[in-house]
């Protein structure tokens, strides 16, 4: 089917200067004659697919990550819908490039390779007129992304540089599941940065100040929030990289007031549930025997941990049963009920002293990892620490010691912040772990067996779950629509998956699993009543045609709407 035209108000240069609509060289002769575009690009007219092999030879031709990031991002800031083709047919390499592990790189050195903006930055001082500031932005989002640059990956405050993230979550989005590029919206809330190094470099974009925090920053939240619901009323909100207990608390704040969620929390708990049941399908086990060990307990912990007890739960175990079932272990061991100063948000998962007075360990006060293991007995181990070396070879080889085939899941981001390299799990555990990481690592040779490692990317639910509340139309978003994600996600896996150690897809198949999962959303919203939609339909066909493919569109200029634009000035 021939797609419809698209109306163009601008002529000349100032087509060629929006990356939505410029073309570049495909540009057809007519729609040269009509744009004014003869002699601003070159004559021969290309294909997409030519023009995707041109750009794809650049890219290959840069020598370092940060070099390939660069020149996507320029790409994305000329041609969108190239930039997406090229995503599109090269997903498995560069999905690591446009976000994790090289995003990492590009929000540390963000003031420093800063070319031209994208997305909307509000900063502390501007808290009297974010709708105005809101209202810049040319059109109503589907999809928003925000952070206030606080907790970027592994690596910490980033101050401004945290905009790489939305940046480059919005740009998955797009590539995985098909939100129209021109509905999506990153926004860096810059309440300052305490990351000295950026208060004393001259390049720095952001504020320089230390953090706003305490009421003034809750305030500023509230403000934030408020005016999102005023100027974008419809649109998803989506919590990025926040510190966990900000994470949190937004979170349990804003969730009943707009279609909401965090996908630090609830995005990595539903990727990493899915892996589990895939792995079920290995290990034989059924979920209500599952027991969980968390290396980590921050907001990915917690939500790792509540969904995995929901799980439990909807199998016929009790709350407090399903709670028995998990435990974390934090930089100061496991983390246990007579802790001095223990947070409030780990308190639900805290071992009793009754429980732990049995233990076999050195100091009752500070059980270690592996002690925790050999007395906790658990099936599953995630690691969410941001901290290399804390699945050590003792750690796996208990896991392997207490079950034929342990589920391990060093999952931190970046790959330098991984708790185990994949090939060290599989080597400690004889190669009988089923093994997913966080961030993309090569197959592993072992013993005459090669190993394929399903990341456990949040790319396989966050696109998803978007598409199905924006194609649903979705009021509040439920923590059992990420449990339905997570199983659609793990219907996913297919035999030859499992046949080659991974319980992920592979990345070539994700708007498949994105389908799924915006599926599975759509229905669980029609179930709790929360969905604009009307049922009787079929789910899968509404989100299919609802997703944006990057082909090129006929353009043509319409002389009602004629405006001769200049070219918009340069902001490096």
């Amino acid at each position: 089917m021939t797609s419809p035209a698209m109306d163009l108000h601008a002529l000349g240069a100032a087509v060629l200067a929006d990356p939505l609509t410029n073309k570049g060289t495909a540009f057809t002769a007519r729609e040269r004659e009509e744009l004014h575009l003869e002699g601003l690009i070159p004559p021969a007219v290309s294909s997409i697919e030519q023009q995707v092999a041109r750009v794809y030879q650049n890219f290959q031709s840069k020598q370092t990550p940060i070099e390939r990031y660069i020149h996507l991002a320029a790409l994305h800031d000329r041609n969108e819908t190239l930039f997406f083709r090229l995503l599109h047919d090269h997903i498995e390499e560069m999905m690591p490039v446009v976000y994790t592990p090289v995003v990492g790189e590009a929000c540390q050195t963000f003031s420093h390779i800063y070319r031209r903006p994208r997305g909307l930055y509000i900063s502390y001082e501007q808290r009297d007129r974010i709708d105005r500031i809101l209202e810049n932005h040319p059109r109503p989002p589907a999809v928003i992304v925000v952070t206030d640059g606080e907790r970027i990956l592994g690596l910490g405050d980033q101050g401004v540089g945290g905009m790489g993230i939305p940046i480059g979550k919005l740009s998955l989005y797009t590539a995985c599941a098909g939100i129209p590029p021109e509905l999506t919206l990153p926004i860096m809330l810059d309440v300052g940065t305490d990351n000295e190094a950026l208060l004393r470099d001259p390049l720095y974009l952001g504020m320089r100040h230390p953090r706003v925090r305490g009421s003034a920053y809750q305030e500023f939240i509230d403000r934030f929030v408020a005016a999102i619901i005023r100027v974008y009323p419809r649109a998803v909100l989506q919590w990025e990289d926040f510190l966990k207990e900000n994470a949190m608390k937004q979170l349990a704040r804003f969730r009943g007031r707009l279609c909401t969620f965090n996908d630090d929390i609830q995005g990595t708990a539903a990727t990493v549930l899915a892996g589990i049941f895939a792995a079920q399908r290995v290990t034989g086990h059924v979920m209500r025997e599952q027991r969980m060990v968390i290396a980590g307990a921050g907001a990915s912990a917690q939500g790792i941990a509540d969904l995995f007890v929901a799980a439990l739960v909807a199998e016929g175990l009790s709350l407090e049963a399903a709670r028995r079932a998990v435990c974390t272990v934090d930089s100061r061991g496991l983390v246990t009920a007579e802790r001095p100063g223990l947070e409030d948000f780990k308190h639900t998962y805290a071992r009793s002293i009754a429980e732990v007075a049995s233990y076999a360990c050195v100091d009752r006060n500070r059980i270690s990892l592996a002690e925790t293991i050999a007395n906790f007995a658990p099936t599953i181990l995630i690691g969410t620490s941001g901290t290399p070396g804390t699945f050590t070879e003792d750690v796996v080889r208990a896991m392997a010691a207490l079950n034929e085939r342990p589920i391990v899941f060093p999952l931190s981001n970046p790959t330098s912040r991984s708790e185990c390299t994949a090939e060290e799990a599989v080597r400690w555990s004889d190669g009988r772990a089923l093994v997913a990481t966080g961030s993309p690592f090569e197959p592993v040779d072992w013993r005459g067996r090669r190993y394929r490692v399903g990341q456990g990317n949040n790319a396989f639910i966050f696109p998803g779950v978007g598409l199905g509340l924006w194609v649903g139309g979705v009021r509040r978003v439920s923590e059992g629509m990420f449990l339905d994600a997570a199983n659609a996600l793990a219907e996913q896996v297919t035999p030859t998956d499992l046949e080659q150690g991974a319980v992920y897809p592979t990345l070539d198949r994700i708007r498949e699993c994105s389908i799924a999962v915006a599926s599975a959303v759509i229905r669980r919203a029609l179930h709790e009543k929360q969905s604009d939609l009307q049922s009787g339909f079929q789910v899968e066909d509404i989100v299919s045609r609802a997703m944006w493919f990057p082909g090129y569109r006929p353009v043509r200029h319409d002389p009602a709407r004629a405006e001769a634009s200049a070219i918009p000035a340069g902001a490096a």
